[in-house]
This record gives C-alpha cells, structure tokens and sequence, in this order.
C-alpha cells in the first residue's frame, strides 16, 4: 500500500475515515480500464496500456486533500507580532478542484483574509488549508465555507473573509458549453460580516467593489 492508500485507510493520519471498504488500487485500475473500453477505446493498445496506473496516480494528487487535515496545517502559530491587528491577505491563490457532481475541474483563484487576535499564521499554511478542501469532490459554495470556518476555529481571529472567483468545466466544457463563465462565492465572519468598513476595505485590497 502506498502512503494516500494507508492514510484513506484510516491507518496513517486518521483524519479519514471511509464510510465502506476502499477498494484497492488494482480494482481501481481495473474501473479506469472498463472506462477506457465503454469510450470505445482499446486499453491494451500502446498508447492506453499503462493509462489505467497512471489516472489511479493521478487522482492520488488531484484528491490528495483528504489526506490532511486543515486543523493541524494551522496548528502552528505566532504571537509576537508587535499587537499587529490589520488585515493578513493572500490574494490570487490559485485553486483547483473537482466538481463532485461530474468529476471535472474547477479551476479559479481564492482570495482569504483574516484580523489576527494577538497570533498569525505562516502564510503558506493558509494556501495548504485551502488545497486541502479544494483537492477533494466539492461544490464551491462547500468549499468557500469550509475554508473560512476552519481558519476561524483554529485561530480564532477577529474575523475571516474569504472569495472564491471560478471556472466550472462541467459548464464550460460539457452541458450548457458557456467558456469564461465565472461563479463567484463568498463567505464573511467576525468583523467582516458585522463592520462595513472593514468588509469594503477587504474588497478594495482585492481589487473588487464591495
């Protein structure tokens, strides 16, 4: 087994625990294989025969959000930042997921925002909370929630703004066929739901109108 097959097992991290049995990277190989076949395609021709491991690795990286768990990511804190009580913002951050409804990308930017209560966060942390939602089967609303909440739980700040700006391939790429549609979604705590002020300020540093 590999370290994603223990961890989804719950015998690594413990952060998952499936519902069922998993099956096992083989049987896994094996549905990739009948999908290639029901395209109409041929699985042991040269180009596909080794396609099923590599989609099975793949989808290792693409979902490898439930392998963590995005309180401990924000476990580690700092508190002598000199009372510092301003906006932290990580602007433009790259965000891919998956549509859980069709299994086809979502690709877009976040952009998160909190007021620190006497200890921060190292930035980078804030972008690995936000693939460990992402890098799962989501909807975007789901994930703009999640991705706010656990910030505000773990730090405790005195408030949390995150935006979520996408692309949906399940509409751009299938279905309706509408490229360059974007979904916006949006979820403010604390100060940045209660304060005006505060939440037009968070929008203007990211560039939007409140």
């Amino acid at each position: 087994m590999t370290p994603y097959d223990n961890a989804l097992a719950g015998l690594d991290t413990g952060t998952v625990t499936p519902a069922r049995r998993r099956p096992t990277r083989e049987q896994a190989e094996r549905a990739v294989r009948t999908l290639i076949e029901w395209v109409g395609e041929d699985p042991d021709r040269e180009g596909l025969h080794d396609t099923p491991k590599r989609v099975v690795k793949a989808y290792e990286e693409l979902f490898g959000g439930y392998l963590h768990d995005p309180a401990d990511l924000l476990a580690r804190t700092f508190e002598e930042v000199e009372d510092y009580d301003e906006i932290v913002l990580l602007r433009g951050i790259r965000l891919e997921s998956f549509c859980e409804h069709h299994m086809l990308p979502i690709i877009g930017i976040a952009h998160v925002a909190y007021m620190p209560r006497g200890r921060v966060v190292g930035i980078s942390k804030l972008a690995r909370v936000i693939d460990a939602y992402a890098k799962r089967m989501q909807i975007q609303e789901r994930l703009t929630a999640q991705i706010a909440t656990a910030i505000n739980d773990v730090l405790d700040p005195q408030g949390v703004a995150v935006v979520i700006e996408s692309e949906h391939h399940c509409m751009s790429t299938r279905g309706v066929h509408k490229p360059g549609v974007s979904m916006i979604t949006t979820r403010m705590l604390g100060c940045f739901k209660e304060d005006e002020g505060r939440r037009r300020e968070f929008y203007q540093l990211i560039g939007r109108d409140g």
